[in-house]
């Protein structure tokens, strides 16, 4: 997966920063996640409607019905449940890269996903730490694009759950400074050097 991400990078970019997310907060929050309360009392009303319904119903014959019809209605709790089986899987693909042009990740449980973000198309660069996050002495940042998608959602991409946290994040959101004015403010004809806006940045 990392061969695979890296070679999306383009031959004159440098990479700056590359690396996983923390495992153990990866984990725990693939196992706590907002889903797990709702999955808890999904599955303990589902049970005890199926338990006494198979009770109410072994004797007409109709536990054949109620099973299948239960096993379905029971899909949330599946889908909880196979969220956190995979975690592993979903861990071994995800991978971030930082160049001096874009943001590249991978993820995805079966189908591999690669997503590629440049610096030009971001307007914001935000710092998150969530519970399990200060517990691990990790951070999250999060991107925020100018550009909408297809359907009007604006794409992002995120760096989730690293250690140096304070370090990618400020090297991110100084990259996006200087490359997003110098798009906003293309001074001089959008030279090779940059001379508009007070930046730093030399393409």
């Amino acid at each position: 997966m990392e061969n695979d991400l890296k070679g999306l990078v383009g031959a004159q970019e440098k990479i700056l920063y590359e690396g996983k997310p923390d495992k153990k907060c990866f984990i725990f929050e693939s196992i706590f996640n907002p889903m797990m309360p709702f999955a808890i009392i999904w599955a303990i009303i589902d049970f005890g409607i199926l338990g006494g319904a198979l009770f109410s119903a072994s004797r007409e014959g109709l536990m054949y019905f109620i099973i299948p019809f239960m096993l379905i209605h029971l899909m949330p709790v599946w889908i909880y449940l196979a969220g956190v089986i995979f975690t592993l899987r979903k861990y071994k693909n995800t991978y971030y890269i930082v160049t001096d042009n874009a943001i590249y990740v991978s993820g995805g449980v079966f189908a591999k996903t690669y997503n590629q973000k440049p610096f030009a198309e971001l307007s914001h660069v935000d710092l998150h730490r969530g519970i399990f996050d200060q517990k691990f002495n990790v951070g999250d940042i999060i991107t925020t694009s100018s550009h909408n998608t297809p359907n009007n959602s604006s794409a992002s991409v995120s760096i989730c759950s690293i250690s140096n946290y304070m370090e990618v994040y400020n090297l991110v959101k100084e990259l996006q400074k200087d490359i997003y004015t110098d798009v906003m403010y293309p001074n001089d004809k959008r030279p090779s050097e940059n001379h508009g806006y007070n930046t730093e940045y030399k393409g």
